[in-house]
């Protein structure tokens, strides 16, 4: 007598890196879509904030999701984490702040379904910027039956920036270096210029402008604007700049003129030498 043994993988794919760098509409391979991926606002003391968020199925059967909160941070190498839980994020996580409606939902096939969710402050809640996030994991539908095969499960999430208060905001370029990228086999040396700013305050920011590279005279070989991703509360966020230019063992200038989010320009220059190659 045969035995037959149903097997399934899960494989998880996250949409996560557009919802901290800008709030527009995302698409998943399956055709999930969520629209705001990113919402900030100014909330009081002992103050509510609501609103909604949309899913959309753009793909050809039904799809369930279930919705989770979460904390998140942005490691070293620009990537959002989201996790249930962050120790790390506890004082400036609004996660538990957070309720959604309905928690688990099915889209029909070309279809839109409205999440509500709200977000109630402390009273004793101080002046200062708070962040969590709603994820939406797909699920089998209830019409799904198991079987061999490959299920793919799709985690689209919203990111979320509540600033309590006018806190002021405490930012400066703390360091800058060259690092070479260079993989085994590659022709020649990649170099990225790395630029670490550190937030010294209790709310975040978005650094816009760009990065320079200068050669020995002062000319500038490549200007880089900085990506649009928030700097975090009490912590330094790396910024890497992948240069197209071919560096030699000589003399160059980084500068960055960068506001920081008080509507002022700041430049800051370093010298540097591209590390000798091993």
């Amino acid at each position: 007598m045969a035995h037959h043994r149903t097997s399934r993988c899960s494989l998880l794919l996250a949409a996560i890196l557009i919802a901290t760098a800008a709030p527009h509409t995302a698409s998943a391979q399956i055709g999930l879509g969520l629209s705001p991926m990113r919402l900030e606002f100014g909330v009081s003391p002992g103050a509510a904030h609501s609103g909604s968020l949309t899913l959309s199925n753009e793909s050809g059967a039904p799809i369930r999701v279930r919705a989770e909160l979460l904390d998140f941070y942005i490691d070293d190498q620009e990537t959002p984490q989201f996790a249930p839980s962050y120790p790390s994020e506890r004082e400036s996580s609004c996660r538990s702040w957070l309720t959604v409606n309905p928690m688990e939902a099915e889209v029909a096939h070309s279809h839109s379904s409205q999440v509500r969710y709200s977000l109630r402050v402390p009273p004793d809640a101080p002046p200062a910027s708070f962040h969590c996030a709603i994820g939406f994991t797909t699920l089998p539908t209830l019409g799904e039956t198991s079987g061999l095969g490959l299920r793919t499960a799709v985690r689209m999430v919203a990111a979320i920036y509540a600033q309590v208060g006018k806190p002021s905001i405490e930012g400066e370029v703390s360091a800058m270096s060259l690092e070479s990228t260079a993989k085994a086999g590659a022709e020649g040396p990649q170099w990225q210029a790395v630029v670490t700013i550190r937030n010294a305050g209790v709310t975040h920011f978005r650094p816009s402008g760009d990065l320079a590279l200068l050669d020995e005279s002062g000319a500038v070989l490549e200007t880089i604007p900085f990506p649009p991703l928030p700097v975090l509360p009490k912590r330094e966020q790396r910024f890497r700049f992948r240069l197209k230019s071919s560096l030699h063992q000589q003399a160059y200038t980084l500068r960055t003129r960068v506001d920081l989010g008080g509507n002022e320009i700041q430049e800051t220059t370093m010298r540097v030498v591209p590390p000798a190659a091993k």
